[in-house]
């Protein structure tokens, strides 16, 4: 499948909702919805992540002035089994409700599906949401926090948090213009403590491929932000690029190296997670882009396709890289 363009694909809402860390960290002051304990005043640390799903989709709506009832569709995504955070909470919207997964790829592969339905003509308005636990992410893929499992320096720290985008044809300041869905990429990685690694040759797989789509290059963007690979995974990637012979010129840059601070907060070599690359979008990237410090960005979700029992089975980690292109809208306040 060749790079997607879409023509009448624009964001009408978007909003956050974050954990004790995340509301710590750079990006705290510009969440819509700060909690200060993981529990985010819930019983359990799965019903606290359908609470920052409810929180997000709820300011999203908020500030659309949209109601549950003009969408035509939502899409959901998170990490845990069954895709079981999206599922309870969209039992009560009484939507259409699609259900995609794509571990932490899921923030691009969501924006992407949303502009085909829109793009078609098939639906009007439509609601993308995901999100990611840090202790329902470690006790299903690793080890239980509670355990005190000692990590290396490669690991990366899943996101608490969730947010929410509203999709629609009316022209807004910022518009979707293009998607380059990715083809799962595995060079027999099975570390589930480095996915950095795992993952930078889906996301140099899917860029190259988008540039050779698109005749573009990096210099045709203000910024092309990968998902989750942070620290490791990032430099790698250049690395890469470099041994192609390709000059990022530091546009290259990781929603997980921009929501934490590595250097103060403990968080090994950055975030990751579902939420990682949904958050910062929304609070960081989107906010340049309406306020036209940014014109043309593209970003990379990136995700570890990876499932513990064929860990355990010595088998790898498969991974994949999709890709969508955010543009500010000329005359758009």
């Amino acid at each position: 499948m060749k790079t997607m363009h879409f023509q009448s694909v624009f964001v009408a809402a978007a909003a956050t909702a974050g954990g004790p860390l995340e509301k710590q960290g750079p990006l705290g002051e510009k969440l819509d919805v700060g909690f200060d304990d993981l529990y985010c005043d819930e019983k359990t640390y799965e019903q606290a992540e359908r609470r920052l799903m409810s929180e997000a989709c709820r300011m999203a709506l908020e500030k659309g002035r949209c109601s549950v009832d003009q969408l035509d569709l939502v899409l959901g995504s998170d990490l845990l089994n069954q895709l079981a955070t999206s599922h309870y909470f969209a039992r009560d919207l009484q939507v259409p409700f699609i259900g995609l997964y794509g571990a932490c790829s899921a923030s691009a592969l969501i924006a992407a599906n949303a502009a085909m339905w829109i793009d078609s003509g098939r639906a009007d308005t439509v609601l993308g949401m995901t999100s990611s636990h840090n202790a329902t992410a470690e006790r299903q893929f690793r080890y239980p926090n509670e355990y005190g499992i000692q990590k290396p320096p490669t690991t990366t720290t899943t996101v608490t948090g969730a947010g929410a985008m509203i999709f629609q044809r009316q022209p807004t300041s910022i518009r979707l213009t293009q998607a380059t869905l990715g083809r799962i990429v595995d060079w027999q990685f099975t570390d589930a403590n480095d996915m950095g690694s795992a993952m930078a040759p889906a996301a140099l797989d899917t860029i190259c491929r988008h540039f050779e789509q698109t005749r573009t290059g990096f210099s045709d963007y203000d910024l092309i932000v990968t998902g989750d690979l942070s620290q490791v995974g990032r430099t790698m990637l250049i690395d890469l690029f470099e041994q192609k012979g390709m000059d990022p010129g530091g546009k290259l840059v990781d929603c997980g190296l921009l929501i934490y601070d590595p250097q103060h907060q403990p968080v090994f070599s950055g975030g990751s997670g579902c939420a990682c690359s949904m958050v910062v979008t929304i609070a960081y990237l989107f906010d340049l882009l309406q306020r036209k410090a940014l014109h043309k960005i593209m970003v990379v979700a990136t995700g570890a396709l990876l499932s513990p029992v064929l860990l355990q089975q010595k088998e790898s980690i498969p991974c994949v890289a999709h890709a969508v292109v955010y543009e500010g809208t000329v005359g758009q306040p």
